[in-house]
């Protein structure tokens, strides 16, 4: 019965949301070149549907055709599967996954054919595997004989079970504007500290009022989303990354979160070498404006922007490009620990083609990846030695690759781990909403620190408390 009225708030929510139009950019994006290195098959699965029978399948997903290269993918999988045939619903043009999601859960509730899902994030994911909505894959798993933390750099593992396979593996970095650094007689970062990574900043913030020029920015957290901004400490540890512990239990009285509450307030209010919060929301700045037009030198972002790093017809390039890992803690700490992001793709529950389905999704997450040519594949089966022919494919597709320091990327992208994985509660939206709420009466000077921690223990605790 909980389930059910979970499910029908969320649906009304949805359709309330859609009717009046609301839509904002989501946290998990990634942007079009090519890439097409030859993989081998391992995709041949004993759940694949019968040779002799059609079936046609849809794949409801985020992402448009730009940033997808659906019909090449689609012609890819159709050709090698014939008996398949896929009909991509795009759920948002413009690829904003909040619009999506939204049209996913009244799609749902409408009853609309649904076999293959993409998810963009962990949050909407795992919501939407505690409503009922996806089948787990750990019978055809099982059958194809892989263990998923083995065959891919992102483990989907959620309540014990799989319900997704992972496609693109975007590591986070922090992109730099080489021209400026080499200007204030600053290298190209191999490994930093948050402390080095404050200290550029301020070396990088040059002028005052509407000309002041930041040292970097911060794109969250905002309306929930954009999280990864408020886990700056917490993000490069081997484990104990996230809001919630691995028991479920609340890690907000962590050390690392306070460091990071401390080091975003020290930036802005202290240093002034961050832009400012009120900026972001008031002026709805973009990372993309920030970054190639130069208002900001520095960066924290995703590495979907491998295919944008040398500029496009939207945002040109008239700078040098860097990369640069996201800093640890301590000089000791062991490097490489980031945010990971991936799409997390999965067979419908409702589905009446569930075997056909999941062959999609076992093959796009695999070969699919590398016919699809858009990113770097969290399949295991792509070794480090092609990982440069990949980023030489994609860079090809920017206006200008020549500017983008591509040693100091692939070095990011070779030396890139994820933490060890804690899967996501059902809940997990509202831990953001409250989190994001705290942190902004942080920001906006109406509490200290100690009461934010204080209040962000308490009211994410009472969260926890009435999930249970």
């Amino acid at each position: 019965m909980f389930r059910k009225m979970k499910w029908l708030s969320l649906m009304l929510m949805s359709i309330m949301m859609v009717a009046a139009g609301c839509s904002s950019g989501g946290n998990a994006e990634s942007g079009g070149a090519a890439a097409s290195p030859a993989a081998s098959s391992s995709t041949e699965s004993p759940a694949q549907a019968a040779a002799d029978e059609e079936v046609a399948i849809k794949l409801h997903t985020f992402g448009n055709e730009a940033s997808y290269n659906w019909k090449q993918t689609i012609a890819a999988f159709e050709e090698k599967f014939p008996n398949i045939k896929v009909d991509v619903v795009v759920l948002s043009e413009k690829g904003d996954t909040q619009e999506a999601i939204q049209k996913l859960d009244l799609a749902a509730s409408s009853n609309e054919q649904m076999d293959v899902i993409m998810f963009s994030d962990p949050a909407g994911y795992a919501q939407r595997v505690g409503l009922g909505m996806v089948a787990p894959l750990d019978d055809y798993i099982a059958k194809d004989g892989f263990k998923v933390n083995e065959e891919y750099k992102v483990d989907t593992m959620l309540d014990g079970k799989y319900y997704a396979l992972p496609g693109k593996f975007n590591p986070w970095y922090v992109l730099l504007n080489k021209t400026q650094l080499t200007a204030a007689g600053l290298e190209v970062p191999t490994e930093w500290t948050w402390d080095d990574f404050m200290s550029y900043a301020k070396t990088l913030t040059t002028g005052d009022g509407v000309s002041k020029h930041y040292g970097t920015y911060f794109h969250g957290p905002q309306n929930g989303g954009w999280m990864e901004f408020l886990k700056l400490a917490l993000a490069n540890q081997p484990d104990n990354t996230e809001f919630l512990k691995a028991d479920g239990t609340s890690n907000l009285d962590n050390p690392l979160m306070r460091k990071t509450l401390e080091l975003r307030v020290q930036m802005e209010k202290q240093d002034k070498s961050a832009s400012p919060y009120t900026d972001m929301i008031s002026q709805k700045l973009h990372y993309r404006n920030q970054f190639f037009n130069q208002a900001v030198s520095m960066v924290m972002i995703g590495s979907w922007m491998n295919t944008e790093l040398g500029g496009t017809e939207q945002f040109p390039l008239n700078f040098e490009v860097a990369v640069a890992p996201i800093p640890k803690n301590a000089a000791a700490d062991e490097g490489g620990y980031t945010m990971v992001t991936t799409d997390y793709v999965s067979v419908a529950n409702a589905s009446k083609h569930k075997d056909a389905a999941y062959q999609f999704v076992r093959w796009y997450t695999t070969e699919g990846q590398i016919a699809q040519g858009k990113n770097v594949p969290s399949w295991n089966g792509i070794d480090d030695s092609q990982l440069e022919t990949i980023i030489d494919t994609i860079l090809s597709g920017t206006a200008n690759p020549e500017k983008v320091d591509k040693q100091s990327l692939l070095s990011v992208l070779k030396n890139a781990k994820s933490s060890k994985i804690i899967p996501p509660v059902t809940y997990q939206a509202e831990i953001y909403k409250v989190i994001n709420e705290e942190y902004e009466k942080l920001i906006f000077d109406q509490q200290d620190i100690d009461q934010t921690i204080a209040a962000l223990q308490e009211r994410v605790q009472q969260v926890i408390d009435s999930n249970k």
